[in-house]
């Protein structure tokens, strides 16, 4: 097998990119009616032009990943994964377990693709092929690779690429991993081409995962059946700290806990359903706690920050300072949107 078949095929079938990857599994139960099957011919637009995008990307990182003149033997043990989290743990094994089960009977026949660890030399971190890199370490095999220049905007492209082939990451999922990206500084331009997908989608990321606590959707889990229309449902339903707190003990119970995560999604679902006693807050505001120095609440049209008295006035002045670049950088996020 050539070089650069054995790169390629790393990829997939990436030439043959899916028309709407990024629309999950319960949207499409919903028949369109004839209004909607008139699509304005700006939103083609758009569309096209986001695939030139991604098809740009992903010539210009297939390209990248030819440069190696050789592929290194390297120790699994030595390789880190992407600094930006994709992935929730998943419930079933069978599939992964199979997939170990092949690599073992019939060895490595695409090298991944890593680059250099920023802060070690000494180290790699995975661009593509975290699956096949997963695999290999858990089996105590050496595993063969091309060495890569890529950014962090290359790492986290490469990501959206190799996700987008496989067709497998939940919709929550992507709404974790664009909160990953952006909280690291990746452009919203980029995080869009990354997850193919558009303004309006990335908006509901953002309100799903800035409204449910980090901590609920982990212990939910990936919820492949599960969408945006029940994600954003549930998302309306988390108006109190009540309602989180309730979330939380609901879903850290041993038989939950047990549950495939779908049903867990479910359970956490029914379970704000049957609060409508709870307090819902004063104009439904959020609430986000700041760990030992405070809490931030988020209501419609204001935002309020409350600090105890030990960081009170060191905070304050962190504030004023960072104020002036916290305004620049909003403004430079909305001019990259």
């Amino acid at each position: 097998m050539s070089k650069r078949k054995s790169i390629a095929s790393s990829f997939g079938m990436l030439s043959n990119l899916p028309p709407d990857p990024q629309i999950p599994n319960d949207d499409k139960v919903e028949k369109p009616t004839d209004s909607a099957r008139r699509i304005p011919a700006g939103v083609v637009g758009a569309t096209q032009r986001t695939l030139t995008e991604i098809r740009e990307e992903r010539d210009r990182l297939l390209s990248e990943a030819e440069k190696g003149q050789h592929i290194l033997t390297l120790d699994p043990n030595d390789i880190d994964p992407s600094p930006f989290r994709d992935r929730l743990p998943d419930d079933g094994s069978e599939a992964f377990e199979a997939f170990k089960k092949s690599l073992l009977e019939e060895g490595q026949k695409t090298p991944i693709s890593v680059r250099r660890h920023p802060e070690n030399e000494h180290r790699y971190q995975v661009a593509f092929g975290h699956r096949r890199w997963k695999a290999l370490k858990e089996l105590g095999l050496k595993i063969e690779a091309k060495l890569g220049e890529f950014s962090d905007r290359d790492l986290v492209v490469a990501q959206g690429i190799e996700n987008s082939e496989r067709q497998d990451l939940s919709w929550i999922e992507k709404a974790l991993f664009s909160a990953e990206m952006e909280s690291a500084g990746i452009k919203a331009k980029d995080i869009r081409t990354a997850l193919s997908v558009d303004d309006a989608q990335l908006s509901k990321f953002r309100l799903v995962v800035r409204t449910i606590p980090t901590s609920i959707i982990e212990k939910i889990g990936r919820a492949p059946g599960v969408g945006r229309p029940r994600w954003l449902e549930l998302s309306e339903m988390v108006k109190s700290k009540a309602h989180q707190t309730a979330l939380e003990k609901t879903l850290s119970a041993d038989k939950v806990l047990g549950l495939p995560s779908d049903q867990r999604f479910l359970v956490a679902l029914n379970t704000l359903k049957n609060a409508s006693s709870m307090p819902t807050g004063r104009n439904d505001k959020v609430e986000r706690d700041l760990a030992s120095i405070g809490k931030v609440t988020f209501g419609k049209r204001d935002i309020r920050i409350v600090i105890g008295v030990k960081h009170a006035d060191g905070f304050k002045q962190f504030v004023e300072t960072e104020l002036e670049g916290l305004r620049v950088r909003y403004l430079k996020s909305v001019e990259n949107k």
